[in-house]
């Protein structure tokens, strides 16, 4: 059963999640992203500050617009990383009811002269704005690339008149959320921030880089995967707890974390044996394929 909250047929188009905060099932996603810990408390700290100082501070002393983006290679948490913000930041203020709201941002793209600027303009400045009115809101913008794409490197064959048009309604929009809605707060992502309009990331309050793991955050997601496995097949337990695991992080540095997680996968079927017995898997079959999947990372082969 999915818990993602779909929004009801009759809101504007754009919008794919509307859920109350705080959120356990969030606050999972939150504990389940390895990322050093300043770097998720950084975060943290400036998305709670966007709910206790713009409505004390001015924005000619402080100009913040309430926007957080989030860049990195694929795979490496970013989006999860937000909905669990979204639910850490809510359960910092108890008492208050938050909302997370997801934009679906290529329902958003149109063909048709003029018909983005149009949507992107009534999703924020109606259902944003309204979804703003009754209460704290965080908004994701997953792949906002996709919304605010670079208009310097925009292609004259794609046309470029309406795109320019939509990348020029969500600044707008933002300028004016900002100044409007205090409790408001944009966490973004992107997996190519070079492709993102540099207007937008000038309103950005904090850009973050989500980095690949280093071998310490590599062991870590392996641990957490086979004792996950555990639960399932008891010998896990055994490797996870394992020093030749260390091999293994080593092997699976390169690799973001769901590739890491996906290449267990890949050990487990990799022999008959193995699939129909996960319990025989070994440290070395493990770390064999680690290192594959690696090797074709860094060839370019292995598609995310």
């Amino acid at each position: 059963m999915s818990h993602l909250a779909s929004v009801p047929s009759d809101l504007v188009k754009g919008i794919n999640v509307d859920r109350p905060l705080p959120d356990p099932e969030l606050g999972a996603l939150w504990n389940s992203i390895v990322l050093d810990a300043q770097l998720k408390e950084q975060l943290l700290g400036q998305a709670v500050l966007n709910f206790t100082m713009r409505r004390k501070v001015s924005r000619t002393v402080l100009p913040l617009h309430g926007v957080i983006l989030l860049v990195g290679p694929p795979g490496t948490g970013k989006t999860s990383l937000a909905r669990g913000l979204a639910h850490r930041v809510a359960e910092s203020f108890k008492g208050k009811e938050f909302r997370l709201v997801e934009v679906e941002p290529h329902s958003l793209t149109s063909s048709m002269m003029g018909k983005s600027q149009r949507a992107v303009t009534d999703l924020f400045s109606k259902t944003i704005a309204e979804a703003a009115l009754r209460g704290p809101t965080i908004v994701l913008l997953d792949e906002v690339e996709t919304l605010a794409a670079d208009r310097a490197k925009m292609s004259m064959d794609a046309n470029p008149i309406d795109a320019h048009r939509a990348t020029d309604a969500v600044l707008v929009q933002l300028d004016a959320l900002a100044q409007q809605y205090p409790d408001l707060l944009f966490v973004a992502t992107s997996n190519f921030p070079k492709a993102v309009d540099s207007a937008f990331t000038s309103r950005c309050d904090l850009v973050l880089e989500i980095p690949l793991p280093e071998a310490a955050a590599c062991r870590q997601i392996l641990v957490e995967c086979l004792n996950g496995l555990a639960e399932s097949y008891p010998a896990m337990q055994a490797l996870a707890k394992s020093k030749e695991l260390d091999a293994c992080a080593a092997a699976a540095v390169g690799l973001d974390g769901r590739a890491i997680r996906k290449t267990v996968a890949a050990a487990l079927s990799s022999s008959l044996s193995i699939a129909l017995n996960p319990d025989t898997l070994t440290l070395p079959v493990l770390r064999d394929a680690l290192e594959r999947a690696r090797k074709m990372r860094t060839e370019g082969g292995l598609q995310r």
